[in-house]
């Protein structure tokens, strides 16, 4: 088997084959960048590289205990909410896992290394790839963990809290472990009518996953924690990896971003600009925009092969999504950034579309 890297934000390869300045809209990260006091803890905290990281990350786990307003013993952190995804495998070992298609790939691959059977729920785009009430029926006897990505990428698609609350009540009668990934959560308008954090008590069965990489722009520094009340997967979690998965660097990283609260609250108020300028535009092109509740836009083109190739040629990379499940190369994803590079992106774009449009009529 040939390895074959399926993620946004590679720019090292394409600066490798094609060298050149380029804007990067296939990763999906706070358009602000890495906030300046972050930045100076990092430095900070290299005096104290000299000894091994805290083990279990007890200020980091203190600081996000006050920031999702619940108990730090129900906090697991780690290198990157990818690295979480496959000790979660590892550490639940579940026989067949429902996962929605398209989504993210890591589920898959993670599930795939402990032999685990995968059955995928559907997403269409005639129903403008939502999670259907038909859902429940997928979630037979013979499931032992459910993933929903929510918002879910790459169609930036909400599930409602309550449909999730159904789906967590089923799941826990039939002893299903159900891993919400709301790593995205932080950019959609009132989260708190979406993410499932409140149920965390009185559902053992469910685990969230969560990142400071979106939020922070923290990407290289990788950050991320897992949520659940469930004492026996978290202390799996635990053994299914190093014990200094998190370096000092990293945890003095989240300390600090936790208290950059108008960094936050600048951040979110850009995105929901942006976006909202973006799905215009795109549409004005007459490109077809689904969900996009987060801070990127998933977009149908057609008529126009080829476009994150032709954009790459202007020094402009997104996402093509022919890699996803159930896409094929006429979708493509994109970054929501500042209003700039925004149109810098809107123009290429257009530009592209006038080309392709006059050589048909050639």
């Amino acid at each position: 088997m040939v390895y074959k890297y399926v993620h946004g934000g590679d720019i090292y390869s394409v600066q490798a084959n094609r060298p050149g300045d380029y804007l990067d809209f296939s990763v999906n990260v706070n358009p602000l960048g890495l906030p300046e006091a972050v930045k100076a803890a990092v430095a900070a905290a290299t005096e104290e590289c000299r000894n091994y990281p805290d083990p279990f990350c007890r200020e980091l786990r203190a600081a996000l205990a006050g920031w999702e307003k619940i108990n730090w013993d129900d906090i697991f952190c780690g290198n990157g909410a990818s690295e979480i995804i496959f000790r979660l495998a590892l550490a639940i070992k579940p026989r067949k896992a429902l996962l929605l298609a398209p989504t993210f790939a890591d589920y898959a691959r993670a599930l795939q290394t402990v032999g685990c059977g995968i059955e995928y729920y559907d997403l269409r785009a005639e129903t403008e790839f939502r999670v259907r009430e038909d859902y429940s029926a997928y979630l037979t006897r013979e499931i032992d963990m459910a993933v929903i990505c929510n918002p879910n990428n790459p169609t930036g698609q909400l599930c409602s809290k309550a449909f999730l609350k159904r789906v967590l009540a089923e799941c826990r009668e039939k002893n299903i472990f159900v891993l919400v990934d709301e790593c995205f959560m932080d950019f959609t308008d009132h989260p708190e009518k979406y993410s499932v954090r409140e149920y965390l008590k009185d559902c053992p069965n469910l685990i969230i996953l969560k990142a400071f990489t979106k939020l922070y722009a923290m990407a290289g520094i990788r950050l991320g924690y897992a949520l659940t009340v469930n004492r026996d997967v978290l202390d799996r979690l635990k053994l299914c990896g190093p014990d200094w998965a998190v370096s000092s660097l990293a945890q003095a990283a989240g300390i600090c971003a936790l208290r950059q609260e108008d960094y936050v609250q600048q951040s979110k108020l850009l995105v929901q600009t942006e976006r909202e300028f973006l799905i215009r535009e795109l549409t004005a092109l007459g490109l077809k925009v689904f969900g996009s509740r987060a801070n990127y836009i998933f977009f149908l083109t057609e008529g126009v092969p080829d476009l994150s190739q032709k954009l790459l040629a202007k020094g402009i990379i997104i996402r093509s999504c022919a890699d996803y499940l159930k896409l094929n190369p006429c979708f493509y994803r994109v970054a929501v950034k500042t209003r700039e590079e925004n149109r810098t992106l809107i123009n290429r774009i257009k530009d592209v579309i006038q080309h392709e449009s006059r050589a048909g009529c050639d």
